[in-house]
């Protein structure tokens, strides 16, 4: 067996390598080459620099996004998590219906952002007209409303994760606790979330990074309107890209800046609650 699979690894192995480079790591190289160039097809790019770079740092509606989407990611990973480990820790008792009340808050992960999107605004449109308002005319407004629906879409799948970290604790150790007497408080803070901080980390992962990549529900729910005020990071590179002619290589560059700024945040989070894995 062993020899065998030393003479046909390739075979398993070529096609996986050329199905990743055709599809993410040839198209990544290019993209970065084309963001330092000015052109409106692949084929016909002319090499101009940072010039790029520039026009896409000091786009003020490009620095107004950043901010504007910083601030959702920093609500929503704190809502979504706290309430996703809430409802892990009420649907880890011995309760009667638990599997059912999962797969409810499971459900709603299920549904495409896009549907979502056109879904919610519609609910919002009906409650805020009562008010004489709408999302589009309002950016807090409209930041609410994706708070709302980013949350109530994925804290279902971040309960999941958390309830499998709870499951995976030892019985024996929560027994101990209880048998010296700590109370319901202490068991939280010094037994459980200490051994809960793998979930933890996945959860705080996935969650800071889907906050910035919003991209699908931002679209159909305010489009970033009212003037671009509610306009997320990938819906502002996306219109700068396609709704900007000439803009394309700036379009480009802000895309390179966004993977950047994504990745380094991604990996300051995973250090920080790393080092409390490790601590503990």
């Amino acid at each position: 067996m062993e020899k065998n699979i030393k003479k046909y690894w390739p075979l398993f192995v070529v096609p996986t390598i050329a199905a990743f480079a055709i599809g993410f790591l040839i198209p990544f190289l290019l993209g970065i080459y084309l963001s330092f160039c000015e052109f409106r097809t692949v084929t016909d790019s002319q090499f101009v620099g940072l010039s790029n770079y520039i026009k896409a740092l000091s786009d003020t509606i490009f620095q107004h996004s950043f901010f504007y989407t910083a601030a959702f990611a920093f609500v929503t990973v704190i809502v979504i998590n706290v309430a996703a480990f809430a409802l892990a820790m009420a649907l880890t008792k011995k309760l009667r219906g638990t599997n059912l009340f999962r797969t409810i808050f499971f459900m709603p992960n299920l549904i495409g952002g896009i549907v979502l999107g056109y879904i919610w605004q519609l609910i919002f449109s009906g409650i805020l007209s009562q008010f004489n308002t709408a999302l589009n005319l309002n950016a807090r407004i409209g930041f609410v409303g994706l708070v709302i629906l980013v949350c109530w879409q994925q804290i279902g799948y971040m309960m999941i994760i958390y309830i499998a970290g709870l499951q995976s604790i030892p019985q024996e150790v929560m027994e101990a606790v209880e048998i010296d007497g700590a109370s319901a408080w202490d068991k939280l803070i010094h037994v459980t979330l200490p051994m809960m901080m793998p979930s933890i980390t996945i959860c705080t992962f996935l969650s800071v990074t889907n906050g910035f990549k919003l991209f699908d529900q931002n679209l159909a729910l305010t489009a970033g309107e009212p003037a671009k005020m509610s306009e997320m990071m990938a819906l502002n590179i996306y219109n700068t890209f396609y709704g900007r002619v000439g803009w394309e290589g700036v379009g480009q560059a802000k895309a390179v800046l966004f993977f950047i700024m994504v990745v380094g945040i991604g990996l300051i989070q995973l250090r920080a609650t790393r080092e409390k894995e490790v601590q503990q």
